[in-house]
C-alpha cells in the first residue's frame, strides 16, 4: 500500500479509498441445511479442500464504489501519471 492509486472506473479519484482485508475461513458445510459442520485451518485441510490463494487485500473506490484487486488501482495510476 505504498503506491499511488487511481480508480480504473471513474478515472479521477486518486485519494479516497476503502482498503478491504480479506480473511478466508475454510469450512465444511452440510449440503442440505448450509450449517457449518467443521472449521479448518490451512494446516489441517482435508485432501479435497483447496486452500485460499486469492489476494489478502481488495480496494474500493471511495467515489464510485468499484471493488478490485489492489494491483488494478496501482497499475492504472502507473499508466496515468500526472505530469
Amino acid at each position: 500500500m505504498t503506491n499511488p492509486y487511481l480508480c480504473p472506473n471513474c478515472k479521477t479519484n486518486r485519494s479516497r479509498f476503502n482498503i478491504i482485508e480479506q480473511v478466508a475461513t475454510p469450512v465444511k458445510m452440510d449440503p442440505q441445511s448450509g450449517e457449518i459442520i467443521d472449521k479448518f485451518t490451512n494446516e489441517n485441510l482435508d485432501p479435497f479442500h483447496t486452500p485460499y490463494k486469492g489476494p489478502s487485500l481488495k480496494v474500493q473506490c471511495g467515489s464510485c464504489g468499484l471493488v478490485e484487486d489492489e494491483r488494478s488501482f496501482v497499475k492504472f495510476a502507473e499508466h496515468n501519471q500526472r505530469q
